[in-house]
């Protein structure tokens, strides 16, 4: 009795430990959150929503893209279910996240950690769950929602209340903050692994080429990050496969 006690009581200070970093985190990624969503804010406040409507689907969708196309539907007065349809397309991407982060769950995770974790994964969150090596703890992301999430809806809010207020060029170098956080995600790994130092180049080539191709150029550019991710993720897979032992020895 007394042992099981002692694992409870680890498992809680383990978790609580995992919180904190976790909050600590999501701050950067909350402050680059606060500054692209006040644009979106306008965005939400152009299309006739009110800015608490705009907060509140910021609370309810945690996409960017995906609230940009919503907004975009709404203001041209498409029906529910063309709204629906394209804000699935733009959010698509997020079908391979939650696939990547499952591989990555303890077996014995439930399934309420597992939605909830869904539920709030967005491409900042997504690159602090994964980089921790081993299994994820919830409790980490958590952390970092409990931050990043408010300063998003906050963010939304003021952009609706007060963005119009502002210069044009203003609140576009506000969505510069979140291109510096990926970078803060993508270079450590970067630098202790040359061969994912080497994907992330390519990577950023291959993404550019498909933006000016004829060919690619027209398709979505939700498209086309889901097809780049498989094409290089599986190639990565074939070519760089990890050994059993060293993925459990990380573990």
């Amino acid at each position: 009795m007394k042992l099981k006690d002692n694992m409870l009581s680890g498992k809680v200070t383990a978790n609580k430990k995992a919180l904190r970093e976790g909050f600590k985190a999501g701050i950067p990624i909350g402050l680059g959150y606060f500054a692209v969503s006040f644009s979106l804010g306008i965005a939400a406040r152009n299309a006739g929503m009110t800015p608490f409507q705009g907060m509140l689907a910021s609370l309810l969708c945690h996409a960017s893209a995906g609230q940009y196309a919503g907004f975009t539907m709404i203001a041209a007065s498409a029906t529910l279910l063309e709204t629906a349809i394209m804000t699935f397309i733009a959010n698509a991407r997020y079908l391979l996240m939650s696939c990547a982060m499952s591989q990555r769950a303890h077996p014995k995770m439930s399934g309420f950690h597992r939605m909830l974790m869904s539920y709030f994964i967005t491409d900042e969150l997504f690159g602090v769950a994964i980089s921790k090596p081993g299994f994820i703890n919830p409790w980490h992301m958590y952390g970092a929602i409990l931050f990043a999430s408010p300063a998003w809806a906050l963010g939304t809010l003021l952009g609706g209340l007060a963005g119009n207020l502002l210069p044009v060029r203003l609140v576009s170098a506000f969505s510069v903050a979140l291109y510096g956080m990926f970078i803060a995600i993508i270079i450590p790994p970067a630098k202790k692994n040359k061969v994912i130092a080497v994907l992330i180049l390519l990577c950023f080539a291959a993404s550019y080429l498909a933006s000016v191709l004829p060919l690619f150029a027209a398709i979505s550019s939700g498209t086309r990050t889901i097809i780049l991710t498989v094409v290089f993720s599986a190639a990565a897979a074939l070519l760089f496969p990890k050994e059993a032992e060293q993925e459990a020895q990380e573990e």
